[in-house]
């Protein structure tokens, strides 16, 4: 598919970088961009060539939030739709089994937020900030919320949807909104970096993790250790997973198979 605001490279390291490409606005969701995002996540989830999907803004911001321009005189079935396909992205991540990356530079705010919580892991320059700000125009990121409340728990996600505030990146690392913080001239070489020793790691290994997490997420205490217990017999019955154990016995690089 080609795309107007967004860019999609793969290189030889099992990365996929998903640019949201609209920097003099800065990269916010409007319904073209969303769209465009999601099909090239699930785009990235079927090729044999990504491992691993890193997302990032083009400019000085990784993204500020929803074009709210569309909003006016829309009927509220109209509004329903609309609000689903600009939080579609931040669904898809969790029900893909390849790892997401937000690399976070400037500011990301209320729908921008809400794609950094939705993506498994994040990375962040040192002068980036972090808020559900919707609330300041009389709106609120009540979708955005959900995946930041998974993320620091009820209390702190209740008070960034009520102040609509900007975290600090280190403050955000705290509360365990993102993962880590670099200084911002060397954002995008540890984010790379980053990825590529994620996507050494074997595929199939990786992909059952992520999606036995997110399934387990929500059960009951002892039927996630049922679900859990299932899924690592699974994967011990993989190639990969008798490749890497050869391996480490033979002290040499496993060679994924990737089944």
């Amino acid at each position: 598919m080609g795309y107007e605001n967004i860019v999609v490279s793969i290189g030889d390291d099992y990365v996929a970088e998903i640019t949201l490409n609209r920097p003099n606005q800065l990269n916010t969701f409007t319904l073209d961009l969303a769209k465009e995002l999601d099909c090239a996540l699930w785009e990235a989830e079927a090729d044999s060539k990504v491992r691993v999907i890193l997302i990032k803004g083009e400019g000085k911001a990784f993204c500020a939030g929803i074009d709210v321009s569309y909003i006016e005189g829309r009927s509220v079935q109209e509004l329903r739709s609309w609000v689903e396909r600009m939080e579609a992205p931040l669904v898809s991540i969790s029900r893909m089994s390849k790892p997401v990356i937000a690399q976070v530079r400037g500011v990301a705010a209320a729908n921008g937020a809400g794609l950094v919580a939705a993506s498994d892991l994040a990375i962040a320059g040192a002068k980036a900030r972090i808020g559900l700000t919707a609330i300041n125009v009389g709106l609120n990121c009540v979708g955005p919320v959900v995946p930041v409340s998974k993320s620091i728990g009820r209390k702190k996600a209740l008070e960034m949807l009520f102040f609509g505030e900007f975290v600090q990146a280190d403050e955000a690392a705290r509360m365990g909104l993102i993962n880590r913080v670099v200084p911002d001239e060397e954002l995008e070489q540890e984010a790379k970096k980053w990825a590529q020793t994620l996507a050494a790691k074997s595929p199939i290994a990786m992909q059952i993790a992520k999606k036995a997490f997110y399934s387990a997420a929500d059960m009951d205490y002892y039927k996630a250790f049922d679900y859990m217990n299932e899924a690592f017999a699974r994967l011990c019955s993989t190639e990969d997973a008798k490749e890497g154990v050869n391996a480490f016995r033979e002290k040499r690089p496993a060679v994924w198979k990737e089944k």
